[in-house]
């Protein structure tokens, strides 16, 4: 169903889609935000016992609001895309090509920090930040960073202590899919993942693609710098190199998008990642399609690493990829994005926005939800 723009009752914004009527309050959320300014441009959906029970999206693509957000439109979802880079790898696990216990540079002979394949599949290699400073243009340069990576020292002995690999994770995990399968990460997730299970996202987008990207832009104009923390600080080495990954002129620009930057560049629809997560708590099989036996899911999501995280300065429950929180697992990217799976009460949930704010809006959401169960 659709509200056009105007409508008595509903959003200022135009909003689409279609919502289980037991799931009502849901719409009414999101229709506020909407309405009040505190979105201006979004997706949300939901996954309930195996059924796609909320799915919408509304207001614009564009800063100029003159294009509409719809179904199929695509933004960038930031730290959402981590655990679809850990999905990529584990998956080679599965099928015996490589060990979680493996030494990196079994597979990655220049690798030089001494960690294991679970080590940077959890947070805990000791290699938080590129070690070279490095322009923009350093993220269409995928040989150049991994080689950065792969001389570098770790800040602190593998497996000791966690800080999120906040821009590294992706070319740690996607250069061992790399050398272990020879496909891109961008590759291995379309051909093996997305493919099969029907996900509308993607590492490295195509012209085509990236003519239905939504342009993000902040939701205050000291966002970036506050996101940033203080000079110095191991969050701004680790998220300001190379630079450019909160600047919308990056993020929004041709080299961006058809760059694989998997820690960060996930480009997604809600239901897109709603619905790996509905996959993944049916136990690694969606709509018929097995891509992970129950071993490998329970290994996903075991903890590994529980205590202080030296980049977010704050205790972390860390898995093969995502953070566990009470049961729920799952990750949030910068900006109020987020997908996770909430395995007490059945549901999978997504919100992907391109107003870079805070999460108020996701905890109303997820309120709205439980009180609909």
């Amino acid at each position: 169903m659709a509200w056009p723009a105007g409508t008595p009752g509903r959003s200022v914004c135009r909003m689409d889609g279609r919502v289980d009527e037991r799931f009502a309050a849901v719409r009414d959320v999101f229709a506020g935000l909407l309405d009040s300014g505190a979105e201006t441009g979004a997706g949300v959906a939901v996954w309930h016992d195996g059924r796609l029970v909320v799915d919408l999206t509304g207001g614009w693509r564009d800063p100029g609001r003159r294009q509409l957000w719809t179904s199929d439109t695509l933004v960038n979802v930031y730290s959402v895309g981590k655990p679809f880079a850990a999905l990529c790898l584990l998956l080679l696990v599965e099928r015996g090509r490589v060990g979680l216990d493996d030494p990196v540079a079994r597979h990655w002979p220049e690798f030089t920090a001494g960690a294991t394949v679970r080590q940077v599949l959890a947070h805990t290699a000791g290699l938080p930040m590129f070690p070279v400073p490095r322009p923009a243009e350093a993220y269409g340069d995928w040989a150049l960073l991994t080689a950065d990576l792969a001389a570098a020292e770790p800040r602190w002995t593998p497996g000791t202590a966690a800080a999120e690999h906040a821009l590294t994770y992706g070319h740690l995990v996607g250069e061992l899919v790399r050398r272990v399968d020879g496909r891109s990460i961008g590759r291995f997730l379309a051909d093996e993942i997305a493919g099969p299970w029907r996900l509308d996202l993607a590492f490295g987008l195509s012209p085509a693609d990236q003519r239905r990207c939504a342009d993000v832009g902040y939701g205050r104009p000291d966002w970036a710098a506050t996101m940033l923390g203080a000079p110095g600080s191991l969050r701004r080495l680790g998220l300001g190199n190379p630079a450019g990954a909160l600047d919308p002129g990056v993020v929004n620009s041709p080299l961006w998008r058809e760059a694989e930057v998997p820690a960060v560049n996930l480009h997604a629809t809600a239901t897109g990642v709603a619905r790996c997560y509905a996959g993944l708590l049916a136990g690694g099989t969606l709509d018929g399609v097995r891509l992970f036996g129950p071993d490998t899911v329970a290994e996903l999501l075991r903890v590994q690493y529980d205590g202080p995280d030296l980049l977010l300065d704050r205790p972390v429950r860390w898995s093969l990829g995502m953070q566990v929180d009470d049961g729920d697992w799952g990750m949030g990217g910068i900006g109020g994005n987020v997908g996770y799976a909430d395995p007490g009460r059945g549901f999978a949930f997504a919100y992907v926005t391109r107003h870079l704010a805070d999460f108020d809006r996701v905890d109303a959401l997820t309120e709205a939800v439980i009180g609909c169960l």
